[in-house]
This record gives C-alpha cells, sequence and structure tokens, in this order.
C-alpha cells in the first residue's frame, strides 16, 4: 500500500520542537524529508535531554529521536557559497520547504522567498517563528512558558492565592507544530491546483493565543462580559457529584462531572440506591454549595473508592455512564489493554540506542497507512542525497574538505 504523501519531497531547515514536529508528520506519512542540519552539531535538539542511560549523545536525544523519525539526514553550511548552492539545487526539485530560523535569517543567507520562489515558482515556504515576521516583537525571545504567560492561558492557571503557574511541558510548540503542518499541506494543495507556491507565516504566540487551551474560550466569555477567567482553588466543585482527583486502594481517578442530573449514576456506581432519593442529600441547599453536606457525601464515596483499584473504579463508573479515568503512570499507559488491542505504539530500532518503543500513528487511513521508523544518524543520507543530485565521490570529498558539509 502507497502512502498518503508518497512522492512529496520537503526539505526541512527546522531545529528544536515545533518545526520537527510538523515535518515529521509528513515523513510519517510518506514524504521524502530532507533534513539540513549544520555540520557541527546538527539540530540543537540533539543536545537537549532526556537521553538514554542519562549520557549527552547526539545520537541519544529522546527529544530528536521522537521528532525527527523517517526524515532524512543532510549536512550543509549554508553561510558558504558551496552549501547555499547545495539547497538552490535541492529546492528546484522540492515542493515545500519548512524553516524556524529568526525572521530575517534566511534572507541574510541570500535564501529568502523571492529567491527561492525564483528557483521554483511552486515551492511552499513555511516559516515558524515566536512572533512571526512582522510586528513590534518580532524580534523578541520566547520560551514556552512565556508563550504561555503571553498568550493569556497562564491567567486563569494556578490557585488563587498564589501566582499564576504554567501547566507542564511543551504543549503549545507541539500545537504549534501540528497547525503547521496542517496549513502547508493546504497551500501545498493549492500549488498542485494552480501550480503558484506561497510563503506561510506563522507565529507561535498567534498560535497560543487561538488555541483550545483555555485561551480561546477565555477570550470570547472576555467579549461578552468583560471579566477575567478566575483560578479555582482545589476541590472547589459547586455540587456534591465528585469531580476532580480522588484517592483508591492503589492510585487516584479522575471524575468529571457532566450534568448534575447524573446523581442516580454516581449513587448506583458507589452501591449506594438508597442516597438517590434521599432528601437530605438532594435537597437544594445541601446539594448545591454546601461542604459540610459535600464532606459527609464524600465520607461515604471514599469509603467506596479505597476498597477498589484506580482501573476497577473507572470501569464500575464508566459502566453507569459517568466519565471517570485511571491516572495511570507511564508504565501503565506502555501496558494499557485498548493502547495494546489497537497496536498503538511501535517498536524501531536504531543503530545507536537500540529498540525503542514510539508512539504510533496519531490517525489511520484505510488506504494509505503511517510508517514506523527511526530517526536520522547525524549527516546520514548527505552522501546519498548529493549523488541523487549528480555529484561524484571527489565531488563530495571535496566539498567535505571545504567546510560546506
Amino acid at each position: 500500500m502507497t502512502t498518503a504523501l508518497e512522492g512529496l519531497r520537503v526539505i526541512d531547515l527546522t531545529h528544536y520542537i515545533a518545526g520537527p514536529f510538523c515535518t515529521k508528520l509528513m515523513a510519517d506519512y510518506g514524504a521524502d524529508v530532507i533534513k539540513v542540519e549544520r555540520p557541527d552539531g546538527g539540530d540543537p535538539a540533539r543536545r537537549v535531554g532526556p537521553f538514554q542511560g542519562d549520557d549527552p549523545h547526539l545520537e541519544k536525544s529522546g527529544l530528536f529521536l521522537h521528532l525527527n523519525t523517517n526524515k532524512r539526514s543532510v549536512t550543509l553550511n549554508l553561510k558558504s557559497v558551496a552549501g547555499r548552492d547545495i539547497l538552490l539545487r535541492l529546492v528546484k526539485d522540492a515542493d515545500i520547504l519548512v524553516e524556524s530560523f529568526s525572521p530575517g535569517v534566511m534572507e541574510r543567507l541570500g535564501l529568502g522567498y523571492d529567491v527561492l520562489s525564483a528557483v521554483n515558482p511552486g515551492l511552499v515556504m513555511t516559516s515558524i517563528s515566536n512572533f512571526g515576521t512582522t510586528g513590534p516583537y518580532r524580534d523578541y525571545k520566547l520560551s514556552e512558558l512565556l508563550l504561555y504567560a503571553l498568550g493569556g492561558s497562564m491567567y486563569a492557571t494556578g490557585t488563587p492565592d498564589r501566582e499564576p503557574v504554567k501547566l507542564g511541558v511543551d504543549v503549545e510548540q507541539f500545537f504549534c507544530g501540528a497547525v503547521s503542518a496542517t496549513a502547508t499541506l493546504g497551500a501545498h494543495l493549492g500549488a498542485t491546483v494552480d501550480g503558484m507556491g506561497q510563503h506561510l507565516d506563522l507565529a507561535l504566540f498567534e498560535m497560543q493565543v487561538g488555541n483550545q487551551d483555555r485561551a480561546v474560550q477565555a477570550h470570547v466569555s472576555y467579549q461578552y462580559t468583560k471579566n477575567e477567567p478566575k483560578r479555582a482553588a482545589p476541590g472547589s466543585g459547586r455540587s456534591l457529584m465528585p469531580t476532580g482527583i480522588y484517592p483508591t486502594a492503589d492510585g487516584y481517578v479522575h471524575f468529571m462531572t457532566l450534568n448534575t442530573g447524573y446523581w442516580d449514576r454516581v449513587c448506583t456506581m458507589i452501591e449506594r440506591p438508597d442516597l438517590i432519593n434521599d432528601p437530605y442529600f438532594i435537597k437544594r441547599e445541601n446539594f448545591f454549595g454546601n461542604a459540610e453536606v459535600k464532606m459527609e457525601f464524600e465520607g461515604v464515596l471514599y469509603e467506596w473508592l479505597l476498597q477498589r483499584t484506580k482501573l476497577e473504579v473507572m470501569e464500575a463508573s464508566q459502566a453507569v455512564g459517568y466519565p471517570c479515568g485511571a491516572l495511570k503512570s507511564m508504565a501503565d499507559v506502555f501496558e494499557d489493554p485498548h493502547l495494546q488491542a489497537r497496536g498503538y505504539f511501535v517498536d524501531v530500532d536504531h543503530p545507536v540506542v537500540g529498540r525503542l518503543r514510539f508512539p504510533g500513528a496519531p490517525f489511520h487511513m484505510s488506504e494509505t497507512p503511517w510508517r514506523a521508523g527511526r530517526a536520522p544518524l547525524l549527516g546520514e543520507h548527505t552522501t546519498e542525497v548529493l549523488e541523487s543530485l549528480g555529484f561524484s565521490g571527489e565531488d563530495i570529498a571535496q566539498l567535505r574538505t571545504g567546510g560546506a558539509l
């Protein structure tokens, strides 16, 4: 079976997270992604942990290994005349080029969109940067933490009596990569119809502001009420319905209240049908906003919870139609029976780190499958790619000696 993006040629000039995730999505669905890396160490993500065996090594970065599967690595010194000329030769037969340099770098290298489109008018060029190619913030530095703060999401996360905090890990950069892949492929579809390429300008800041991760909902609400989002105290539920994290015999579960009319389901779940119509608990002033009565009911709930495992609680809750999920460790996730049944995780062999288990396909298509694969070694495909451009072994040796590779 052919892959969805078979025949698509992508030149990858990205680094760290957002850009590489964008091109990874294309590579894993069949695109030929040529990752151009600096000869003196490659993508800086190669030096970002975690490292297998806690050994800082260019070929052992878990971040790099995950974000660059199915790509071919070529080392090029784009500051050299020869390196620039090789890239232009690659661009001539490419469909897409994705870069994540700071604004102005491509122009200073003599590789701006005007130059590239003159070589290949049908080229789609995607530029991913912190704040975009224009505007007063254009040259500002940025981190995931600052991005979360500037976009407004941090204002609503944390506890009321403390300063706001960011939720963990680099979610926003992965989100940016996914949006960038979608936008780039949409532009490529347009280029296949009219033969004209275009330049896409994507800013992490704008994608954070428009992210569904609290930001958009808060913006819409503010337009109508002018009220800023509030940071809620842990366990500040407004009814007797279990909402949030609760302990079990071997860990925790998370309940989600979708409808206070599900009271009968909760009582059925904990095997207390006698409470469904209990006049004390269902009395409105007790059911809603009464902290003391809530503590009384939670005493009953905790007694039931602490006699069961987190999976038993989740299964019992789901059986009555009340949303609940077990809080799983990563070890639990790797052994999850549902993920195993769908064959989600894939084992991939790598010449340096050996066999590793990776997340599988983000979505399935019936006729054009996703493909598993490993990340390339630094410069692993340089000779292969240059030979395809007509360079001889002697030419390649001279380029190496001259510092172009």
